[in-house]
């Protein structure tokens, strides 16, 4: 494995009775980016997840964690915010975030100065005082992300952690993510809601059925699927249907079709010399979304339901 990474994993397998959860995913996270586990429910994100920490064995394969073969070992430099959420209900948001740190061995008064400014940043700065019970859900999942960070690990790992919140709250958690990234902690999140992971990731593996099926970019992802044309003639004439590639449907006045290997210039040459003109024109490339339904397949999706 590469000591430069600071997540690496080979063919894990976690079987749960006869039924193999997790069945050989190999994973690979530089350090410095932030890194997606996408997935639809039940693909086997969590278990993956726990098994990367330390908090689950394998039954199969090896990993390491910021270099170390025993994940538990690199602890004290890790922030976790586990998908069951929970925080003890009678503290105040200031004093269970620095309760966080120092389970990680952060001094409480170095605990609660930066959870002061944690909340201000978050914009929850009014509420250090309140109890976890009076706080709305989204607000103590914001609250028990800080205390994820306030001993300011070299690694994060988040499972689902939009789950739940609206969409304000979301907003934050990208804002917090992202400037965690510029940090330079490493993130590593799990989620089956695609705009979050389109926005957020560098890289990121698919799992499906406990298998990785896809390992990369977002454009890499993306460009799994080709660009579809939307094209518009000056005028409609039955003649174009031959020029056009097999599958141009009609669609709005114009036509849609996959956009041909060799590019759209040579086409729109032999169009504009028929007399065809070009009255719209716009290139479509599919999302994150399209590609991960292509490469899970629908009834994948549809057995995760």
């Amino acid at each position: 494995m590469e000591s430069n990474l600071a997540i690496s994993a080979q063919g894990l397998v976690k079987r749960f009775g006869e039924r193999r959860v997790v069945d050989g995913v190999d994973i690979a996270v530089p350090p410095g980016l932030i890194y997606g586990v996408l997935g639809p429910n039940g693909a086997g994100k969590t278990t993956t997840l726990r098994m990367l920490l330390g908090i689950i064995e394998p039954d199969a394969g090896s990993r390491t964690l910021l270099g170390r073969a025993i994940p538990r070992e690199a602890s004290d430099e890790v922030g976790y915010l586990p998908e069951e959420r929970g925080l003890y209900p009678a503290m105040k948001a200031r004093e269970a975030i620095a309760f966080m740190g120092a389970l990680r061995g952060l001094p409480w008064h170095v605990g609660r100065k930066r959870a002061d400014a944690l909340l201000e940043q978050a914009g929850l700065g009014y509420a250090a005082d309140e109890k976890i019970r009076k706080l709305s859900k989204g607000m103590a999942q914001l609250v028990q992300l800080l205390g994820s960070v306030v001993h300011q690990p070299r690694l994060l790992v988040l499972d689902e952690p939009f789950s739940g919140l609206d969409p304000v709250n979301q907003e934050k958690l990208e804002a917090l993510i992202k400037a965690e990234r510029d940090r330079g902690a490493t993130i590593l999140f799990s989620t089956h809601i695609m705009s979050h992971a389109e926005r957020l990731c560098d890289r990121l593996a698919i799992i499906a059925g406990g298998k990785r099926r896809f390992e990369g970019t977002v454009a890499e992802a993306r460009g799994t699927l080709p660009a579809q044309v939307h094209y518009t003639p000056a005028r409609l004439d039955p003649a174009i249907d031959a020029l056009l590639p097999a599958d141009a449907r009609h669609e709005n006045g114009g036509y849609v079709f996959t956009m041909p290997q060799q590019g759209i210039e040579a086409l729109l040459v032999k169009l504009i010399e028929a007399g065809h003109g070009i009255s719209g024109l716009s290139i479509e490339r599919p999302s994150l979304h399209d590609a991960f339904v292509q490469i899970v397949g629908r009834k994948a999706l549809e057995a995760a339901q």
